[in-house]
């Protein structure tokens, strides 16, 4: 048996070595500054090989860590400056934290970003893929802000407003409206910064592959109504930490609930949201914005918590929404919809999408994805006469990479005759 133990510890140690040796051998030396930066700060960087390398000034400190998972590369040298350089990282965006002496602090170099429930430091590692969400020389929408007054909370709210680059030009035109939801420990500023959902938009109006619509992005999370029964959210995934992130969603299959328990051990209960949404801010994006209002001329998707609250809010309002877009935040099952032929009539798309690391099943005891398969939901949903679309981003998990890339597929099937 020992011999046996043995031998197995042998090949499992063979089989890691390539990825061993990948993490622990010298970083390769080209490192540039991250595109998330502030103006003129040289650190953080990223490397060719996806590394990212800090240089933080801390003379009288006796520790300073990133909150990147993995074997790191730490000096300090004879100015005080400590620099870590980490392991390849994923691509795409990444948030962290550096901790010196025991406290967790943001960069100092980098801008900030809104997820895991504050503001602090991102990193970007560029994408094979990124050109669909770089800022080009098209035409260009506007990013507004937006106050309200939510008579429910007794408290002037904000969202963002996304309009189309041409609609400035034509005070006569009407345009469709995409609700668009972040994930728990996010807000509203998530998909104009995090997710770049104006430029991906802007970059398909420029190439024709999509019709113009007007965006808006609410904050869905910390209305009340919920109780935390865990740790803090975490928005988008932290690929360095191994965390998962914005909190997830109900399995599929029963009857649609305003509460539902979340990765993360939260329990979520959406009714404050769902009023506020319904009751205050369409009727609000109607009276302020040229809009086309009706049923099927207005869309709702989200991220994680944000599908969550697609699903189940367009499930209790199908006279609100047609075009349905749930990105790692659950599926819909055809026993989910209490009335087929009236949900065949007014829903015209549904949209699911993942990460391919949240449905690979040797991820899924680790919580992904959410409840019943997602693909054999979306597949029954199809053969009961819904346009379904299954979409899967490769080689990402439960994060912005897969958000982005599920935004610029879903867009271009909105609003087609």
């Amino acid at each position: 048996m020992r011999t046996t133990l043995l031998s197995l510890a042998l090949l499992l140690l063979i089989a890691d070595l390539p990825a061993w040796a990948q993490t622990t051998r010298p970083a390769v030396e080209d490192f540039k500054p991250s595109s998330l930066n502030q103006g003129g700060k040289q650190y953080p960087q990223i490397n060719s090989e996806g590394r990212a390398r800090f240089r933080i000034m801390a003379p009288q400190a006796q520790s300073v860590k990133s909150s990147f998972s993995g074997p790191t590369q730490i000096t300090k040298g004879d100015d005080g400056a400590w620099i870590i350089t980490t392991r390849p990282l994923d691509e795409g965006f990444h948030y962290y934290t550096l901790n010196i002496d025991g406290a967790d602090v943001p960069d100092p170099g980098t801008l900030f970003f809104y997820g895991a429930g504050r503001w602090g430091s991102a990193i970007e590692v560029p994408a094979k893929d990124q050109d669909f969400y770089q800022l080009k020389d098209v035409p260009h929408g506007q990013l507004r802000q937006d106050l309200y007054f939510s008579k429910s909370t007794n408290a002037v709210r904000r969202c963002f407003v996304y309009t189309p680059p041409d609609y400035e030009k034509d005070p006569s035109k009407r345009y469709p409206v995409l609700y668009l939801q972040h994930g728990a420990g996010e807000d509203e500023t998530g998909w104009g910064n995090q997710g770049h959902a104006g430029l991906i938009i802007d970059n398909l109006l420029a190439e024709g592959k999509c019709k113009p619509f007007i965006i808006v992005m609410d904050n869905g999370g910390g209305i009340g109504g919920g109780a935390r029964r865990g740790g803090p959210g975490r928005g988008a995934a932290n690929r360095g930490t191994g965390q998962p992130g914005g909190a997830a969603g109900p399995g599929a299959g029963g009857p649609p609930r305003r509460g539902a328990a979340g990765r993360g051990g939260f329990a979520f209960n959406f009714n404050a949201f769902e009023h506020i949404l319904i009751d205050e801010l369409i009727p609000h994006i109607d009276s302020t914005y040229r809009t086309i209002a009706d049923q099927p001329h207005r869309a709702m998707a989200g991220l994680s918590m944000g599908g969550m609250q697609t699903r189940t809010i367009s499930l209790a309002h199908l006279d609100t929404f047609s075009q349905i877009g749930i990105f790692s935040g659950g599926s819909i099952a055809p026993s989910d919809v209490s009335d087929m032929t009236a949900y065949r009539q007014k829903v015209k798309l549904v949209f699911v999408s993942y990460g391919s690391r949240e449905v690979d099943p040797a991820n899924r005891r680790r919580g992904g994805p959410f409840g019943a398969d997602p693909k054999a939901n979306t597949d029954a949903l199809k053969e009961a006469g819904i346009n379904t679309h299954y979409y899967i981003s490769p080689q990402t998990a439960h994060e912005w990479q897969s958000w982005r890339r599920s935004l610029h597929e879903f867009a271009p099937l909105l609003f087609q005759e």
